[in-house]
C-alpha cells in the first residue's frame, strides 16, 4: 500500500507518495483544479485538520515538498489527525445557507448606513419605524430635512434592502422545503426556540449526527465549553474556545437568548445559572442545553416532547 500527502494551495498542491517502508516513490507539484486531480488520482482522500498539524508549521525548514512528505509519513504511520467531510449534497446546501448569512450582514450595514446619513443630515425619525415601508416612504415626502442630495442616496439604499430581504427569504424557503433537508428540519422546529434557521444551520453544519458519540463532543463542537489546561494537580478552564463552528455557535447563542421566554425548562437552567452571578454564562447554559435537545431529536427521529408529557402519555 502507498501514502500520499497533499500539501493544498489555492494555485498550486504538492505532493509525496510513500511505501509502508517510508520510501519515497514520487513527489511533484499539479494544479489546483478539480480536472487535473481527477487526472491524477482516483483513489479516496482523507483530509487532516489544519489545525493538528501545527507541528509542520513549527519546523525550522519548512517548503511545500517538506510540508507533502511530512503528511504522507503521518498518513502511513496512522498519525494523520482527519477532519469530517460531509456529502456533496450538503455541502452545495451548506454553501447557500451560509450565502444566506453574508446577505443578512449586508442587509444590516445598509440599515445602519440609512440611520447614519439620516443622523449626519439632522434628520428626526422615529427608530423604531425608520424602515417599515409606510413610514419610510412617509418620510421621504414630508420631511423637508431631506436635501436633494440624500434623497437618492436613501432610495438606493432602501431598494437593496428590500431586495436583499426578498433573496434571503426566497433561499430559506427553498432550503426549508428540500426534500433532503424537510424532514429533519420540522422534527428539530418542534423544540422551543428552535426557528428555520436555527434547524437548517444544524443539519446543514452536523450532517451527520452520529459522528458526535456524546452531547459533550457535540458541545464542544458548537464551541460552547472552554478549553481545559491542566498540569500536575492544577487544572485551568479557559474562556470559550475559538476551535468551533462559529455559524452553529452564533445561531445557538441566539436562539438562547430567546429560549428561556418560550420554555418553563430554559428558563429554570436560565435562572439556576444566572444565581451564580453571570447572565453571559445562563445563556451558554441554555445554549448547551438546547444543543442536547437537538441532539436526542435528531438521533431518535422523533419530535420533541416536554418530559412530564411524555411520561403522562406512557
Amino acid at each position: 500500500m502507498n501514502f500520499i500527502g497533499l500539501d493544498i494551495h489555492k494555485k498550486t498542491i504538492s505532493y509525496c507518495v510513500k511505501d509502508a517502508a517510508g520510501e519515497v516513490l514520487a513527489e511533484g507539484t499539479i494544479l489546483s483544479t478539480r480536472q487535473s486531480l481527477d487526472v491524477w488520482m482516483r483513489t479516496p482522500v482523507k483530509v487532516a485538520h489544519p489545525l493538528m498539524l501545527r507541528a509542520i508549521a513549527a519546523a525550522k525548514k519548512k517548503n511545500d515538498r517538506i510540508d507533502a512528505c511530512k503528511i504522507a509519513d503521518c498518513l502511513r504511520c496512522n498519525f494523520l489527525p482527519e477532519c469530517y467531510m460531509a456529502s456533496t449534497e450538503i455541502r452545495e446546501r451548506r454553501r447557500t445557507l451560509r450565502y444566506r448569512k453574508l446577505l443578512v450582514r449586508q442587509n444590516v450595514q445598509l440599515r445602519n448606513k440609512v440611520s447614519q446619513m439620516l443622523m449626519e443630515s439632522g434628520v428626526v425619525y422615529n427608530k423604531q419605524k425608520l424602515h417599515k415601508v409606510g413610514y419610510f416612504k412617509e418620510l421621504m415626502t414630508t420631511n423637508p430635512d431631506i436635501g436633494e442630495g440624500l434623497r437618492p442616496l436613501l432610495t438606493i439604499c432602501r431598494e437593496t434592502i428590500v431586495r436583499i430581504g426578498k433573496t434571503e427569504g426566497a433561499l430559506v424557503r427553498s432550503l426549508a422545503r428540500d426534500p433532503l433537508l424537510s424532514d429533519r428540519v420540522q422534527r428539530l422546529m418542534t423544540i422551543p426556540a428552535v426557528g428555520p434557521i436555527t434547524a437548517l444551520t444544524w443539519v446543514l453544519e452536523v450532517d451527520d449526527v452520529a459522528r458526535f458519540g456524546s452531547v459533550k463532543q457535540a458541545i464542544s463542537y458548537c464551541g460552547l465549553c472552554g478549553a481545559e489546561r491542566s498540569s500536575a494537580d492544577m487544572v485551568k478552564r479557559m474562556p470559550i474556545s475559538k476551535q468551533r463552528n462559529k455559524h452553529l455557535q452564533s445561531v445557538l447563542v441566539e436562539a438562547a437568548k430567546l429560549g428561556p421566554r418560550l420554555s418553563p425548562d430554559l428558563a429554570l437552567v436560565y435562572e439556576t445559572e444566572k444565581q451564580k452571578g453571570h447572565a453571559n454564562r445562563a445563556t451558554i447554559a441554555v445554549a448547551r442545553k438546547l444543543v442536547a435537545y437537538l441532539l436526542a431529536v435528531d438521533r431518535s427521529g422523533r419530535e420533541f416532547v416536554v418530559a412530564g408529557e411524555r411520561r403522562e402519555a406512557a
